[in-house]
Parts: structure tokens; sequence; C-alpha cells
């Protein structure tokens, strides 16, 4: 087959839409470019883009601010990522500053990975007393993941302080979502502290289609969103709750999104395979080698910046940096790796792959590339196939990497040998489209 791929134009800075010819999935005032606005004023809108760089929880903490939580029993949703720059954890913080701020922290909840982040990826988080503070922890992952009645009976106001990294299938917009709509059908208030999305704003892949939705995407919205998680949290009720949720957004002041690495912020890795800030730029892309019986890295020290199998040879090995090669595509470099997984796919064998090593993390095109790992793969490698197997041959069939990618139209265009810019591409409009509709809910 023609290893040879075709380039689209050159693309001129870093603010690039890569999106598709087919229309948005109906639904969330998403059809129209200028539907749903966010309230004027709402969520503290504005551009807060100049001056020293603050996160939102250390916006929260200056005296005025502090005063929207007086009165009020607090629920915090948060992780080891929920901190100020210094590392203080935004627990503590809060715990803190109770007394000053007139308000009673009465319950932790905790997403996938628990409120300390020690369980790993789909591991069971159960309730029970944080030894630090004697505040309840309620899990809002496993059987629990949207707020009960009951859990939020003692709760008047759930705050959300957690690092997300910018990518669909990744599970801590969902738990904010399911709370924000829990809120709002509880007469709860939302305050989410925002944060960095270390993806920056670009917008990348297809939009989810509906009938796909699950935890890994619940809504309609691209596999790298380009918002920040108070951008996001605004979206999320403009378009798909109604403006039901009592939602306040308090921004960071001095970010750019354009650059979100001059935040400078030590990174407190999100998730147990999220270790470095390199992991989290690649995720979006890589984490569609989830769907292939290829190991991602997971069991590895380099999670999503390796990947390989143990069918996997040099020859093959050299095959597919030669087609990645051949794509020119931005910020990134290749080299051969060995590595033994020591968990989850191909644990315990000798696997050949290669590393990705980005050299430019605000030129690199994490889904873009992602697509073009997969292609490489497929075309070369005969072994590689959907995780699933047998169970992943037919349109019908609903595979991990439908799931992950948003729709069957990935799969079926890789399987018919398309060229990865194909892909890309066919998701161009949807992108386009997308980002029309998010940029009234934007803050910087």
């Amino acid at each position: 087959m023609n290893h040879a791929a075709s380039h689209p134009a050159p693309v001129h800075g870093r603010r690039r839409v890569l999106a598709s010819l087919g229309a948005l999935p109906a639904g969330a005032a998403l059809a129209a470019a200028g539907a749903a606005r966010a309230e004027p004023g709402r969520g503290k809108g504005g551009n807060h883009s100049g001056g020293e760089f603050r996160l939102g929880v250390e916006n929260l903490l200056e005296p005025e601010a502090l005063e929207t939580l007086r009165g009020a029993r607090v629920g915090l949703i948060t992780n080891p990522t929920g901190t100020d720059r210094t590392l203080r954890s935004t627990i503590d913080l809060l715990v803190a500053a109770q007394e000053d701020g007139g308000f009673t922290m009465t319950a932790l909840f905790g997403p996938e990975h628990g409120v300390r982040g020690a369980e790993p990826a789909g591991g069971s988080v159960g309730d029970y007393i944080d030894e630090k503070t004697g505040l309840p922890v309620r899990s809002l992952y496993g059987a629990t993941q949207k707020p009960t009645p009951e859990m939020l009976a003692d709760v008047d106001v759930l705050v959300f302080d957690i690092q997300d990294i910018g990518t669909r299938f990744y599970t801590y917009i969902w738990t904010m979502y399911y709370a924000m709509e829990a809120a709002g059908e509880n007469d709860k208030r939302v305050v989410v502290l925002d944060r960095p999305n270390p993806l920056g704003a670009d917008v990348e892949g297809f939009v989810l289609e509906p009938e796909l939705s699950s935890f890994v995407g619940l809504r309609e919205i691209p596999q790298a969103h380009g918002l920040t998680v108070g951008e996001l949290a605004r979206f999320f009720d403009g378009e798909f709750l109604d403006g039901a949720t009592d939602l306040e957004v308090v921004p960071m002041s001095g970010y750019d999104p354009e650059d979100p690495a001059a935040a400078d912020l030590p990174w407190v890795l999100p998730s147990p395979n999220i270790p470095t800030a390199d992991t989290a730029v690649v995720y979006a892309g890589t984490g569609l080698i989830e769907s292939l019986n290829v190991s991602e890295g997971r069991g590895t020290t380099t999670p999503f910046l390796w990947f390989g199998a143990p069918f996997i040879g040099e020859q093959q090995i050299d095959a597919i940096i030669e087609d990645l090669q051949a794509a020119e595509l931005p910020g990134v470099l290749y080299r051969p790796m060995f590595a033994t997984p020591s968990t989850s796919k191909q644990a315990g064998s000798f696997c050949g792959g290669l590393q990705l090593h980005v050299t430019d993390p605000r030129a690199y095109q994490p889904v873009r590339t992602g697509i073009h790992v997969l292609a490489a793969l497929l075309r070369n490698v005969e072994e590689v196939d959907w995780r699933e197997g047998d169970d992943c041959r037919t349109p019908e069939d609903v595979c991990w990497i439908d799931k992950l990618s948003g729709t069957g139209r990935t799969r079926a265009m890789l399987e018919d040998g398309a060229e990865p810019e194909q892909i890309v591409e066919a998701w161009r409009k949807e992108a386009q489209r997308f980002t029309a509709a998010a940029q009234s809910y934007r803050l910087y």
C-alpha cells in the first residue's frame, strides 16, 4: 500500500481548527453557530488574560470572592490536582477558610481515581471518612456517577476543582456535568474553579454522536474541545442543561489560552497514567490506542507516549516511523523503543514499539497525530486488530474505537484504507461549528 500521505495546506500560527464535512449531531443547539449564548456576565465572564497568573482557587480565596460561599454548606469535588500554585490542597485551603468565609465544609466528592487519586483506571471508588479532615467522602465513580438527592442533602453549594486535560474521553468533565445536572434538579449552586487546558484552545476530532453517549463522552463535543473546565461548564449549562444550573465560574487571572504552559504550574498527575505534562499533551490522540490489541503504554514509565506489542518487530517499527515522518506532523519526533508492560494489555510480554517525543507542545496536534498512529499500525502490522477482535466486525457493533472517537466513521474509514488526512478532513466542519458555538462561553 502507498505509504505517502496527502498533506493539508500549511497552517499559520498555533490556532487552527481541524475538522469535517459532516454535520453536527442533532440537539443541544449546536446546529446553529449562533445558538444559545451564555447570559451576559454569567459565570464571571469577560477577558482575564492580563496580569499575573492566578488559579481560580486562588481568586476564590480573596475576601470579596469568598463571600459567594458565606452561609453555605459546601461540598467539594476534587482530587490531588486541586491545589494552588504552591501545591497547597484545595481541601486544606477551604477547610482553613471556613471561619473567615462564614461557610461550613460538609462533604468531599471523589471522581474516578478518588479524592486522593490512589485508585487505578476503572478501579472501584467507595464512600468513606477522610482521615485528615473527618469529612465524609462520597464516590461519583462506579455505581453512582451522578450525585443523588441523598448525597446533596447536607450541601448548598458544590465546588468543583479538578485539572482537566482537554479530552472528551477523560472522565472528570462528565463528573462535572452530572454534578451540574444534579444541582439544577435539587436547587443547589455550583462553583467551578478554573484551571488551564494543557491543549490550549485548539479543537480537533469528530463531535460525539448521541447514540454513542457513555461516561467517556456523554454529550456532543469534539475529541479535543479547546475549553477550560470553567468555559466547558458555561457551555454545558447554556447548550445542554437549558441554563438550569445556578452556576458561577471563578476564572483564572493572567491566563493565555495560546500558551497554557506559560502558567508554569508544578505538574500534579491528574490520574495514574498521566504522569507528565507531555503525557497530557499526547493523550487526546494516543488514547485511541486503547481501542487496539496494542499496549498504549500502561504499565510502563511512558504511558501514551509509547505503544507496542510482542508481534511488532524492528522492520515494522521502521515502516511505522517512515509513515509518520512522511506525514510531516508538527512538534513531534519518533524513536524505536522496546518495553515490557507490567499491567494492562500485553502485561509481561516483551514488546516492540516506538515512543513519541513532543518537541513543540504549541505546534503538536494530538488528535491528528493519533489518527496517523492508528493508520500506520493497521497498515504495517498484520496482527494489529481492534481490541474486541471478532466482536468488532460489523457496522452494527459498538466498539471502543467508536466510543473514543465519538463516531463509527473513524473505524469505517480506517478499515477502508482511507488516508489519515481524509479522516482529518472529515471532521473539519464539525469542529468549525463547535468553535463558533463555543465562542461566547470563552473567558480568555
